[in-house]
């Protein structure tokens, strides 16, 4: 075998070389790119999806206050009722445990 290998045969065994090697190259850039596309189709589905979920959060507090506005003293007098009714349950709690119900502030005025 000829040690002394000349300079056009070093070139031609190095781009025979590259010539092997350029499809695995071009394997691994397709296989890259595509993983690349699912991770932007992925991310652009979680923006849709965030997007959405904040629209749907937006227009319901929009109707809640639209609801607010509309009719405040409705929507008070319910709290109000809702409260007089925790403290009655209270009281017929306290009345069946055998303790002393406190005095209501409005009736001692």
């Amino acid at each position: 075998m000829n040690k002394d290998l000349s300079l056009e045969e070093i070139q031609k065994k190095l781009e025979a070389a590259e010539e092997r090697h350029k499809p695995h190259e071009a394997e691994v850039l397709k296989q890259l790119h595509e993983k690349r596309e699912c991770e932007k189709e992925e991310l652009q589905k979680m923006i849709e999806k965030n997007n959405n979920i904040s629209k749907m959060v937006e227009e319901k507090l929009t109707h809640k206050m639209e609801v607010n506005k509309e009719n405040p003293d409705a929507h008070t007098s319910a709290k109000l009722d809702r409260l007089q009714e925790k403290d009655k349950h209270i009281e017929e709690v306290w009345k069946n445990k055998g303790f002393k119900v406190p005095a209501d502030e409005t009736e001692a005025n």
